[in-house]
């Protein structure tokens, strides 16, 4: 549910998204003007009948989502922010397309077809990496700090995915944040749960002939 500022009207949610239309016009109090501008994205939006894709919000509608929200955030952070926003999806997207690849012999375009964020809703495998991470200690598996669920059409049919986001420690040197993204197809379907266990397997054996293979230093 989201805060609703003095003066602003309900709008109906949008289905693909979970959010409502967002406005591009700057809030009363808003001190410093922010781009309209929006960028767009190299995800492919399934319901488009032109091949369009998807189109991130501009940084002005990216502040308004968080006031909605009742987030106060420092206008002169928001464009960074959404720079931030907008590559975490990019890698996101980039991570979906390493497990479709599987499938590329029956669907070689995937596409996304809509997206909702649950933040407040820990996945199961969050909850029970952060309950292992509590009985160990805190550095074993931190909670994320944010989750999305993505529905792809796999031409033709419905594939979610569910993506935990992580901070992790700063860059200092190059002064810039690091995250970490854990996307995997959700367990909706015995193809979902098989796809799961080939990249467990296969990851498990490359980091064992990685760990086994000698060094070669010079």
């Amino acid at each position: 549910m989201h805060r609703k500022e003095d003066g602003e009207t309900a709008s109906p949610l949008n289905p693909d998204n979970n959010i409502p239309a967002l406005a591009q016009s700057p809030f009363p109090d808003q001190e410093i003007p922010l781009p309209t501008d929006r960028v767009i994205s190299s995800i492919p939006r399934a319901k488009a009948d032109d091949e369009s894709n998807w189109e991130y919000p501009s940084p002005q509608q990216f502040y308004n989502a968080l006031r909605r929200k009742g987030w106060e955030t420092p206008e002169n952070a928001i464009e960074t922010m959404v720079d931030i926003h907008n590559w975490m999806n990019e890698e996101a997207w980039a991570e979906v397309m390493k497990w479709e690849k599987e499938h590329s012999d029956t669907c070689c375009d995937p596409k996304l077809l809509r997206f909702q964020g649950r933040p407040s809703e820990l996945s199961p495998k969050a909850r029970i990496m952060s309950w292992f991470g509590y009985v160990c200690g805190t550095q074993f598996a931190p909670k994320p700090f944010d989750r999305h669920d993505w529905v792809i059409d796999r031409c033709g049919k419905e594939v979610r995915y569910v993506i935990d986001y992580y901070g992790g420690e700063d860059d200092v040197a190059n002064d810039v944040p690091v995250f970490h993204l854990d996307v995997r197809p959700a367990l909706d379907s015995v193809e979902s749960a098989m796809d799961r266990l080939k990249f467990g397997v296969r990851d498990t054996f490359a980091r064992f002939r990685g760990q086994s293979e000698p060094s070669k230093t010079a």
